[in-house]
């Protein structure tokens, strides 16, 4: 029976190319948008390395101050002085590092100008984060608090500067000084704030030191022994933050930040910057989610709209074989195998498409370092909304259809 409808299926796509086109083209253009969007999310806030730990880590990203009249706010990353004496303090944590946001240097190589992104960190970073080493290995404690100019480099800068020679125990000048190379990584994307570098030094190494004052340029990285201290991490640096001491409470004696993951910070940025990003990070994903399940709404109306179209049209051949004895379920049967093979050819479709698309995304380099892959979970998600959506569309025309007397069927009358 199965291999009949199908049979019966395909002569019916092939016979009305123009309505088949259309229907694949809806199905097969959703799930590409899907697939690519999807893909972008998984490079910004998806566990992928070096960021491997991020359902126990979470961060510090801005800080705002206000005066005693509320009139006079500054908002910026962290000063160094906040981190340092109350984030590295806290006891529920269990490893807490600090660095500074990545910024443009240049260096000189043979008379050419090459820009580079350097970030200043501490030891604690490497041990956080796990960068994929392709030489040597990274600085180490010591070499922050000796100041010692020894750097991290990635696989591009490498090939820049050695070409396909190894790197490691080689000096590179960047921001005008001259330092070691110790390790080699793998290419972090721009999409990922929080280890992306061309170029990793130790904190101490920076041409200005760090200031007294709360704001400044730091962010901090905080790890979390399992998932479940989360919450208490959060609770505990909210605690630390009524311990600051402002350098002058008439100017300035409120402080707010959170220690929160980088979507929840992102949330709080789209939604509302003075307050906490808690409950925006909920809003921020049922945002998402609303959003998918419309976009997906749009082909089911349009399968609808044309499997309405198309039962009409075989009206007769209904009528026929109703006559000769056909039931209504088989009738329906008949018309969701339809629509399930037509929303299967149009998911493969989309899926080379998909494909396609990212790899071409990848290979014109508009996104520093960045390496798209198809998400599957995500896929066969999309891909089994979309068979529901084509069972659902053909369904409800067809048994409306196939509860008619097959005279009034045969004559064509309309559903």
């Amino acid at each position: 029976m199965l291999k009949n409808y199908l049979k019966i299926a395909l002569k019916v796509l092939l016979r009305r190319k123009f309505f088949t086109f259309i229907s694949l083209f809806g199905v097969s253009f959703t799930l590409v948008v899907l697939m690519v969007v999807t893909a972008v999310l998984d490079h910004v806030f998806g566990p992928m390395p070096p960021e491997t730990k991020l359902d126990r880590s979470l961060g510090v990203y801005t800080v705002r101050i206000s005066s005693p009249d509320g009139q006079n706010n500054r908002s910026s990353a962290a000063g160094y002085r906040l981190l340092d004496r109350y984030v590295r303090s806290m006891s529920t944590p269990e490893k807490v590092s600090v660095h500074i946001f990545p910024r443009e240097v240049y260096s000189y190589r043979n008379g050419q100008k090459i820009p580079l992104f350097i970030k200043f960190t501490d030891g604690v970073f490497w041990e956080i984060l796990d960068f994929e080493f392709l030489e040597g290995q990274a600085f180490s404690h010591d070499d922050e608090k000796n100041a010692n100019f020894v750097a991290v480099i990635n696989e591009a800068t490498r090939k820049r500067f050695f070409g396909n020679a190894n790197a490691v125990g080689k000096t590179i000048e960047a921001d005008g000084r001259n330092f070691r190379i110790v390790g080699v990584v793998k290419n972090v994307p721009i999409f990922r704030p929080t280890p992306f570098a061309d170029i990793w030094v130790p904190l101490s190494t920076a041409k200005t030191k760090p200031s007294d004052d709360l704001l400044g340029s730091f962010h901090a990285i905080i790890l979390a022994k399992n998932s479940a201290d989360l919450k208490a991490v959060k609770e505990e640096f909210q605690d630390k933050l009524g311990q600051v001491e402002f350098t002058d409470p008439k100017e300035f004696n409120t402080i707010v930040s959170a220690a929160e993951t980088q979507f929840e910070s992102v949330a709080r940025g789209f939604f509302a910057n003075d307050r906490t990003a808690e409950n925006y990070a909920t809003q921020l994903l049922a945002l998402l989610i609303f959003l998918m399940i419309l976009f997906m709404v749009l082909p089911t109306v349009n399968l609808v709209n044309i499997n309405i179209s198309r039962i009409m049209e075989r009206a007769s051949e209904i009528g026929v074989r109703k006559a000769f004895g056909a039931s209504s379920w088989t009738l329906v049967g008949q018309f969701v195998v339809e629509n399930v093979l037509l929303t299967l050819i149009g998911g493969v479709i989309g899926f080379v498409l998909a494909f396609i698309a990212l790899q071409m995304l990848t290979s014109s380099g508009l996104i520093q370092y960045a390496e798209f892959h198809l998400n599957y979970r995500i896929f066969f998600y999309g891909l089994a909304l979309a068979v529901f959506f084509g069972v659902f569309s053909g369904v409800y025309p067809a048994w409306k259809m196939s509860r008619l007397h097959p005279v009034a069927a045969l004559r064509g009358r309309s559903i």
